[in-house]
């Protein structure tokens, strides 16, 4: 099943089942625009929101983190009014210092710094773990949506641009949220907090303090609206830059064959460039903000010192009550540059969460009829009943085909590229669904049947199977996980492939490279028929899988595939007459439309379409 999904469409119809999907997409288009450059983040608050829904299972956790954050903020609120009064205390009694009452306020004040220390090392370590769960959690999210898509969703996309929303932009949440979380709820806390004790200790000072609100405001908005442009660029260009990577990676052979390495380093230097220059411009205007606020910043503290001072001459307050005051409004203020500036890391993790719910909203695969019910004894018999299909209405793939191939018997599909041979393969397994007509299995609506047990009657070789990482006997056993090492070895030993096998170092035991790259061609496709045969499939289909090896190691295929044919139903699609000749039934296929099937001979008498490929 896997391979098929890997290399839907095949060599023989890749116009049916891989380009139209790709170019009429209904949804493509938008998702591909959605990512491109310069594209701002559709709904800002919106993403918000809807990432809190992952957030809300961790509310225990984040509930504890608010309370310490909250003893902690109290502490530090506690801090400038004891240095106040330590102030106060060498200024009182005409200038004699008050030694016990400075070192009570000295032992307090020590007391109070270490356990907010204490209490800022838990709400880390809390925090780390409840952004760690989080994360996962939208990590198993999205993996799993990833299963749920249908194949038209593969077709239609770069498979390291998906992968670059499962790592960078997953990252790239989870470090906002780790900053945003903490330094959100600590600077509504000390905002909040300071700005009391402030109005507490001087209300004229506090106005003064103030006036530096408007302006911090004004200037995070300013640069925050640009910066989240070129945030939703740079994590675009990153994507693009993955998907170029992944692509040159995997067709390392093909470049090299057509001495396009050149042509590929300035591919990528494109990318990379582009890239590059987004991310300047993103850090130069994020760098902008912390400079300018620490000048509005100074200039708030010279309104505190020169307001202070005329009150303090006045003998409205006290020299302690400014230096309290000077420690508050910092407090005050500090919070409020952190906050816009976590604003602008924000828009960072937003754009990444955002590429991640486009994928979240994709359609899934279509659900199970209301009463599908399992497939139960399959012997194998498919009819098609006046069948047609489109990815789009104007541009049908299929039309009106119709066709019973009974249980247990051979079908051959032939024709050219394009013709639909392979659609009518992916129809059968309802990697996509018919438009008109329907497809019967053993005299019932395939529809009717649950997905999952539907395609478990199905064993799928194609012509460039698809192997994973792991030992040999890992990718025989994907067929039936539970098979036995006796049934492994047997299925190995029917598809010509223990022979071989054995001979390797480790035997069972080789680690395979990604797609089996230490393997030749005929051994991955030997593999690929031992792990059809453990799976024990109802209904065999070849997907031009003897097209790309040499004629010895055609004949041990073939022996291999004549042992997995008998007694079951076989659909095989091949260009080489020699692989078909022996079918039951051999359908020529073109536009959509059979126009010959019949046995080897009987296409021959004909002397049409199917006679003048001989």
């Amino acid at each position: 099943m896997s391979d098929l999904k890997r290399n839907t469409g095949g060599t023989g119809d890749a116009g049916s089942s891989r380009e139209v999907p790709v170019l009429n997409s209904p949804r493509g288009g938008a998702w591909a625009r959605g990512s491109g450059p310069g594209a701002k983040p559709k709904h800002f608050t919106g993403t918000i929101r809807r990432f809190m829904n992952f957030v809300g299972n961790e509310r225990k956790g984040l509930l504890l983190i608010f309370l310490f954050l909250l003893t902690s903020s109290l502490l530090t609120l506690a801090g400038p009014y004891l240095i106040g009064e330590a102030v106060n205390a060498m200024t009182a009694d005409n200038g004699k210092v008050n030694l016990r009452l400075l070192e009570m306020i000295i032992l307090v004040l020590a007391a109070a710094y270490l356990a907010d220390a204490v209490l800022n090392l838990l709400q880390s370590w809390l925090m780390a773990g409840v952004s760690q769960r989080i994360i996962g959690s939208l990590r198993r999210t999205l993996f799993g949506k990833l299963q749920k898509l249908p194949l038209g969703f593969f077709d239609g996309r770069r498979h390291g641009e998906l992968m670059s929303r499962l790592s960078n932009d997953i990252d790239n949440v989870s470090q906002s949220l780790s900053l945003a979380t903490v330094q959100l709820m600590a600077g509504v806390i000390s905002i909040t907090g300071s700005l009391i004790m402030m109005l507490v200790l001087s209300p004229l000072l506090t106005l003064a303090t103030l006036i530096t609100v408007p302006l911090v405001y004004v200037l995070a908005r300013s640069i925050t609206r640009k910066t989240r442009v070129l945030f939703k660029e740079q994590q675009a260009q990153l994507g693009k830059l993955n998907g170029h990577i992944e692509e040159t990676i995997t067709g390392m052979e093909v470049v090299k064959a057509f001495n396009r390495e050149r042509k590929s380093m300035e591919e990528f230097n494109a990318v990379n460039d582009r890239m590059q220059e987004v991310g300047l411009k993103a850090q130069i205007y994020s760098g902008f903000l912390m400079p300018l606020l620490g000048v509005i910043n100074n200039i708030g503290f010279a309104a505190v010192a020169i307001a202070g001072g005329i009150l303090a001459v006045q003998g409205n307050i006290t020299v302690g009550v400014i230096a309290s005051f000077l420690s508050y409004s910092r407090q005050f203020v500090r919070p409020l540059n952190e906050l816009a500036n976590m604003y602008n890391v924000l828009q960072s993790g937003v754009a990444g969460a955002e590429r991640v719910f486009e994928i979240l909203d994709e359609p899934e695969e279509s659900a199970d009829t209301p009463g599908a019910t399992p497939v139960s004894n399959p012997r194998g018999r498919v009819t098609f009943e006046n069948v047609s299909f489109s990815y789009r209405s104007d541009v049908p793939i299929l039309q009106g085909v119709s066709f019973d191939a009974p249980a247990g018997s051979s079908t051959a599909l032939i024709g050219p590229t394009g013709s639909g041979k392979t659609t009518i393969v992916n129809l059968i397994t309802r990697f996509y669904d018919v438009t008109e007509g329907r497809i019967l299995l053993d005299g019932r609506d395939i529809r009717e049947y649950t997905r999952e047990s539907l395609r478990r009657c199905f064993g799928i070789v194609l012509q460039d199977t698809y192997l994973f990482s792991g030992t040999i006997r890992e990718n025989i056993l994907y067929g039936n996980p539970d098979a036995s090492e006796t049934s492994m070895r047997e299925a190995s030993t029917l598809a010509n492939a223990d022979r071989f096998i054995r001979r390797l170092p480790q035997g069972y035991d080789t680690m395979l490279s990604e797609n089996g790259g230490n393997l030749s061609q005929g051994q991955r496709q030997l593999l690929a028929i031992a792990r059809v045969i453990l799976a024990e499939p109802a209904i065999l289909i070849l997907d031009e899988a003897t097209s790309s090896i040499d004629t010895r190691t055609e004949l041990h295929i073939q022996e291999a595939l004549l042992r997995v044919m008998e007694g079951r139903t076989s659909f095989i699609i091949a260009h080489r007459l020699n692989t078909i000749r022996d079918a039951d039934t051999i359908m020529y296929i073109d536009r959509g439309r059979i126009v010959e099937q019949g046995s080897h001979e009987d296409l021959l008498q004909k002397r049409g379409a199917y006679a003048e490929l001989l």
